[in-house]
């Protein structure tokens, strides 16, 4: 017959290896929660390893943007007139865009790709636009992709300063910005060529 310590022991030992297993389950289940996602149904967490990333690059474009309203053919098609003809900012007017990207300041030089997208005048003191615009890549590697544009752009500055909010393709949670600076501009056809340095972030 087991005495009482004996009885003991035995009870002591199980509790230890109760606690043991307890352990090791609350361990592996929050180990298995890391690696493949906690699923709450209609959203879950995932391993960003099974996608594919890898170091995070920086890459710089520079490429120049024709803004062409004359001719039989513009890439700048106004879609909104200025509901007032006395605003010296064309406050409200609205153009879409399927602008050339090349890479030099020549419309005839090598084209690495279209700005599509609109922009509108947001700003009654100065000539302030809101820009929402695609980068379409149709060059080398990087055809296809796209890098997507939403800011400012305050005409007259010298360098203006725009986020990139994300893209497609190579350029997948892609962030960064885009500094423009005008090359030339045909005041009376409104004609433009402006420079885009773009500077990227993306696996």
């Amino acid at each position: 017959m087991y005495t009482i310590d004996h009885r003991h022991t035995i009870m002591s030992a199980k509790a230890r290896i109760l606690s043991t297993v307890a352990s090791q389950f609350i361990l592996l289940t929050f180990l298995s929660s890391s690696v493949t996602g906690e699923n709450q149904g209609f959203v879950r967490t995932l391993d960003r390893n099974l996608y594919g990333f890898k170091k995070e690059k920086l890459t710089h474009f520079r490429v120049y943007w024709h803004d062409i309203y004359s001719g039989s053919k513009p890439t700048a098609m106004p879609i909104v007139r200025p509901p007032s003809n006395t605003s010296a900012t064309f406050f409200g007017s609205i153009s879409m865009i399927d602008d050339p990207l090349t890479e030099k300041p020549e419309l005839s030089s090598r084209l690495i790709g279209r700005a599509q997208g609109f922009y509108g005048s947001a700003s009654q003191q100065e000539v302030g636009l809101l820009m929402a615009m695609n980068f379409v890549f149709v060059e080398g590697k990087y055809n296809g992709s796209t890098i997507s544009i939403l800011g400012r752009n305050s005409v007259f500055s010298k360098v203006r300063e725009m986020p990139v909010i994300g893209g497609s393709g190579l350029f997948r949670f892609a962030r960064g910005y885009a500094q423009a600076s005008t090359h030339s501009v045909d005041l009376k056809s409104g004609d433009a060529v402006v420079e885009y340095n773009v500077y990227v972030l993306h696996y």
